[in-house]
């Protein structure tokens, strides 16, 4: 502002004449990127206006405020006022040193200084406290922000942010006064600010690093983990956290109040008549009479009321417990008060998001159509089933209120990538090193149908299928899928080549269930077979038979209703499947397999993204005439019996060859966990359990390790580390697989 100035110092020393003249043209020298009209707008001045200090004093202030200039000054020429400007220099690259890329795309996401606009000193002294802050929110203090600039050229310049992140505060303890009846372990899991532990930069412990951001809620966490145990006077003080800037160590205290335990006497509803049987709907409450209180089963209890409500089409109804506390019996009655306010029917079910995927592919599983009554079941089923279609990263149905009683439900879909060209290259202990190449395409021109051809190439398989399916013949209820393939796979103790084909008629049963019905006609060839299971072929007095046909139907029935394709949160997927063979040909059998998982996501319950998973398979084979030895039952490999190589589990004759069982059962238990949740990385723990055998489980062995899921573009990629901690001597083990295609 000071160049200003000086500049309307001049305007003065020219003195009454200057102030006697008229304004009869404005001219401006060193206008760049604002037009003559523009800047004359900002000035407010106009031709015939006379020349006046104060008019022109005031114009200049005006434009300069602008901010789009580091100079401005007046000469008059002939009673023309000629604008000498210097425009500010535009920004043309912005740069950040000293970060990660993780934070370099956070910090330009929030940062007002941006590629392309006119270069101002506040608004770099603006980002340099907001990144600051940024960091301070992370747990780290005493940053430092640099910002530097130099000139590209006269009319640009680069700004360069240099960022020396600050040091973390460490929490070495953490300190509940007047916790008597709970202690830290009872809140630890749920709070942000945890004490360090030993070894606290080991994955999986306690850092104890600050987070501000969370600092205030934990208070809150603590209160509720009281009001979950029934101290419902529970008063818990505000944190206050003691830091040492010396080592940047801290104490963090509360303040606790704990009160009486509380139990739970009279619920009542209050509603109008005839929507719920209320004495029914308490009996199926989570909290009952004489229970402890516990504020997550209200929550629940009301959201469990409200649906109930919502599903009868009343969408804006809402319900609010009351908690009347008696303070010397240490009891608390509760009554729920509901408001339904008025039904809500559909007006419209509107479409968005998809690209490729035709409406008509969409609305198939969205169950409420125009006109229909709002059912708050029927919406999220609806937005399950989507995601369960797997051509959606994400689905929304969003509520949008017409009027007291219509409702327009919009389905917002972000569609991922369905159709891959590629391959990969792998190792696997068992099968050595392993080639894909695959076309897919999993929504085909949108219409759902599914189509593929893959080959594969191991030290052990050579294999190759071409299939398709379509899981809603003309948006009906029926599904027909089949598939061409052969296979040639090197076991221990034989060879096996395989063609043939399948065709599958499929129904739904519903919104959950599907009954199905496959034809499979195949050849099978068992060469190069092993001296210790030749000696087991010799035995056999019903004739062994190298080349047989298979010819079989297999009837299944399937129950799935979780919530996504690739990464289930909540649900149950189970099936099972006869197959009776012996439709002609010579192989002869019966073979059951029972498939079941379930899947229970724990972020809800204490704020984090963990994923529990319990899988379990039951088969069983009986032989009705000719059964070869490939058809038996193996376990071991990706999808069976993890830590061990694949097929390499199952009952041996005395010379020791892998015979195949007749009965087997495999469960597992596995936690999933974020990683690197930008690329939809995630990571597995698990435990399997198996068992085959004849008669009997005569066979049983185990196994335990860690694995790296990925939802890559390419489809999801499985990295398994696994160790037997039950096996027995002989057994043939494998550290590391690696798979595509399966899902977790």
């Amino acid at each position: 502002m000071k160049k200003v100035l000086l500049s309307l110092a001049c305007i003065a020393a020219l003195g009454d004449t200057m102030c006697a003249k008229q304004i009869n043209d404005i001219k401006f020298e060193g206008l760049l990127y604002l037009s003559p009209e523009t800047a004359i707008d900002m000035m407010g001045l106009k031709i015939g206006q006379q020349i006046n200090i104060d008019t022109i004093d005031n114009a200049l202030k005006t434009l300069f405020r602008q901010q789009y200039f580091e100079d401005i000054w007046i000469d008059e020429q002939n009673e023309t006022l000629i604008v000498h400007v210097r425009e500010k220099p535009i920004v043309s690259k912005v740069d950040i040193e000293g970060v990660g890329d993780s934070d370099k795309e956070s910090i330009n996401s929030f940062s007002n200084v941006k590629k392309g606009e006119i270069y101002d000193i506040d608004k770099i002294e603006f980002a340099k406290e907001q990144i600051k802050k940024f960091y301070e929110l992370k747990g780290f203090f005493d940053t430092v922000v640099d910002a530097e600039t130099s000139r590209l050229n006269e009319r640009s310049i680069e700004i360069k942010f240099i960022i020396n992140r600050g040091e973390n505060i460490i929490i070495k303890s953490v300190d509940i006064h007047g916790a008597n009846k709970l202690d830290y372990s009872d809140f630890e899991s749920s709070l942000a600010n945890k004490e360090r532990e030993f070894m606290g930069w080991m994955w999986g412990r306690n850092d104890g690093k600050v987070n501000l951001f969370e600092l205030e809620q934990d208070a809150s966490k603590i209160r509720d983990a009281y009001y979950k145990e029934g101290y419902l006077d529970a008063n818990v003080s505000a944190p206050y956290l003691r830091v040492s800037f010396d080592n940047y160590n801290a104490k963090l205290e509360y303040k606790v109040d704990e009160g009486e335990k509380y139990k739970v006497g009279d619920i009542t509803i209050t509603i109008p008549e005839g929507l719920i049987d209320i004495e029914k709907t308490i009996k199926n409450f989570a909290l009952q009479k004489k229970d402890i209180f516990d504020i997550t089963k209200l929550r629940k209890d009301t959201g469990t009321l409200e649906n109930m409500i919502a599903d009868q089409g009343y969408a804006y109804v809402k319900v609010y417990p009351d908690i009347n506390k008696d303070i010397q019996n240490n009891i608390v009655d509760i009554a729920y008060t509901v408001t339904p306010a008025d039904k809500v029917y559909i007006r419209d079910v509107r479409i968005m998001g998809n690209s490729a995927t035709i409406d008509r592919v969409i609305r198939r599983d969205v169950f409420l159509a125009p006109k229909d009554l709002y059912n708050r079941t029927d919406l999220r089923d609806s937005r399950d089933a989507l995601r369960r279609t797997g051509y959606f990263e994400d689905v929304t149905i969003k509520e949008e209120r017409i009027s007291k009683d219509e409702i327009d439900l919009v389905v917002e879909v972000k569609e991922r990538q369905t159709g891959t060209l590629g391959g990969g290259i792998g190792y696997g202990s068992s099968d050595g090193f392993l080639i894909n190449a695959y076309v897919s395409e999993n929504n085909l021109f949108g219409s759902g149908v599914s189509t593929s051809i893959d080959v594969e190439r191991s030290d052990k398989e050579l294999s190759g299928s071409i299939s398709a399916a379509n899981p809603r013949i003309f948006d009906s209820v029926y599904s027909l899928s089949g598939s061409i393939y052969r296979k040639d796979y090197d076991y221990y103790d034989y060879d096996e080549l395989t063609s043939g084909f399948y065709i599958n008629v499929g129904r739904k049963l519903g919104r959950y269930m599907s009954v199905g019905a496959r034809y499979t006609y195949e050849t099978s060839e068992l060469s190069d077979i092993s001296a210790a299971l030749k000696h087991d072929i010799d035995k056999d007095t019903s004739g062994y038979l190298a080349k047989t046909l298979k010819s079989s139907i297999t009837p299944s029935l399937s129950f799935n209703n979780t919530d996504d394709y690739y990464l289930p949160r909540r649900g149950i997927a189970a099936s099972t499947a006869f197959e009776f063979a012996g439709l002609g040909g010579e192989q002869e059998f019966m073979k059951s397999t029972t498939k079941f998982a379930a899947f229970y996501g724990l972020e809800d319950s204490i704020g984090f993204d963990l994923i529990l998973r319990y899988k379990a398979q039951f088969g069983w084979i009986g032989d009705k005439g000719y059964l070869p030895y490939n058809e038996k039952l193996y376990l071991g490999g990706v999808g069976s019996l993890r830590g061990f190589e694949s097929s390499s589990v199952s009952p041996k004759n005395e010379d020791g060859a892998l015979t195949g069982g007749k009965i087997s059962f495999l469960n597992s238990i596995e936690l999933s966990f974020p990683m690197v949740e930008r690329i939809k990385m995630r990571g597995a723990l698990f435990v399997d359990y198996g068992m085959i055998g004849n008669d009997d489980f005569e066979e049983k062995r185990a196994s335990a390790g860690a694995a790296i899921e990925w939802i890559s573009p390419m489809g999801p990629i499985q990295f398994i580390f696994a160790k037997p901690i039950k096996k027995e001597d002989g057994d043939r083990v494998s550290s590391f697989e690696f798979t595509m295609g399966r899902t977790f």
